[in-house]
């Protein structure tokens, strides 16, 4: 083996509705990236415990992120689909990882304590430790390439680093047990058993904000519901939240220059543009000089063209869940047996008896 294969790697948390922003920015590159690649999409229901520890309907919040994939054109069959508790050698992986990784580490992990906030002493210690278990979540597979925002980009940084750790700490373990392969980091040759992940970055990936503030983004967790487009809204839900998105008195510039300090105007203009597929100075040469009476009609249509067929597929399968759950069982399956060979060989390099 001159080099790793290559196998993409994401999740989404089974936590609240899934939104438009999730799915321009994050399910809608999944379906892309099948094509031509070894994709495995797993429903992170271990991390939705750093989130809130007691869910009311965890099963249901898993099939729903699981049917989402699914309506909006994913091939279980194809790829892998899978939940993360149905792997119990995520959580094995992630204990030797949380061994290699480091609290100076941790510690440099913005979004601990972005979501710990002030009284970090009450945070858990799953919130804190949750990058290593990510890492986990990638490696077991020996994922090499991650799609990601810019929310996650350092988490990945941290699981080359775990990797890079692994690899040196246990080089000549790897080597002698006949595992790995020669790479170069940088400079540095290194017999590695787990490659340096790679983030997939393809294109600007749409930022999708709040429909009621323009300067934050499209959040499950926002108070108000009028703030976000569900995957599972109705065409009248639409319709009245895109009509009551807040706007300014100003209609539609015709560049892109005249959006600047206009965030929700740019934020209205981008959405039509990731969900037509074109580029917001093509969005503005139509509607430029238009008023936002005009836009908004335009942009109900093209959102219930686009995501109708998908809403309505996702309450389909919902209705009766035996074909999630079928999908979500062979897609443990095939992940475990997948997973069960990288940590035999972990279990070998680190000198575990099994």
């Amino acid at each position: 083996m001159s080099e790793f294969k290559k196998v993409v790697f994401s999740g989404v948390q089974p936590t609240g509705n899934l939104h438009l922003g999730n799915y321009l920015g994050a399910i809608r590159k999944f379906v892309a990236l099948q094509e031509g690649n070894d994709c495995i999409y797993c429903v992170v229901d271990m991390h939705a415990l750093t989130a809130q520890l007691v869910h009311e309907d965890m099963p249901n919040q898993i099939r729903s992120i699981a049917a989402a994939f699914i309506a909006s054109g994913i091939d279980p069959q194809r790829h892998i689909v899978f939940n993360q508790s149905a792997v119990p050698q995520h959580a094995e992986l992630a204990w030797i990882f949380n061994c290699v990784a480091r609290l100076g580490w941790m510690n440099r992990m913005t979004q601990f304590k972005d979501k710990a906030g002030k009284d970090r002493e009450q945070a858990s210690l799953g919130l804190y430790a949750y990058p290593s278990l990510m890492a986990a979540d990638i490696l077991v597979y020996r994922g090499t390439h991650v799609p990601v925002g810019d929310d996650q980009k350092q988490h990945l940084e941290l699981a080359r680093d775990i990797a890079m750790k692994f690899n040196l700490d246990y080089a000549q373990h790897i080597r002698k047990a006949g595992y790995g392969i020669d790479i170069t980091v940088g400079n540095e040759p290194v017999h590695a058993y787990f490659p340096m992940v790679e983030p997939l970055i393809d294109g600007p990936a749409p930022r999708v904000m709040s429909l009621r503030d323009g300067t934050k983004k499209m959040s499950k967790s926002d108070p108000s519901d009028l703030s976000r487009i569900n995957l599972m809204d109705d065409e009248d839900a639409i319709s009245k939240k895109i009509r009551k998105a807040k706007t300014d008195p100003e209609g539609l510039p015709g560049e892109i220059d005249g959006l600047k300090g206009r965030p929700e105007a740019d934020n209205l203009v981008g959405i039509y543009a990731a969900l037509a597929d074109r580029s917001k100075a093509d969005v503005l040469a139509e509607f430029g000089g238009q008023q936002f009476s005009v836009f908004k009609p335009a942009l109900v249509d093209l959102a219930v063209n686009v995501l109708s067929p998908i809403t309505a597929e996702m309450r389909r399968l919902m209705s009766d869940t035996s074909h999630i759950d079928a999908i979500l069982r062979n897609g443990g399956e095939r992940a475990r047996a997948r997973a069960e060979v990288t940590m035999k060989e972990v279990r070998d390099i680190v000198g575990f008896l099994y």
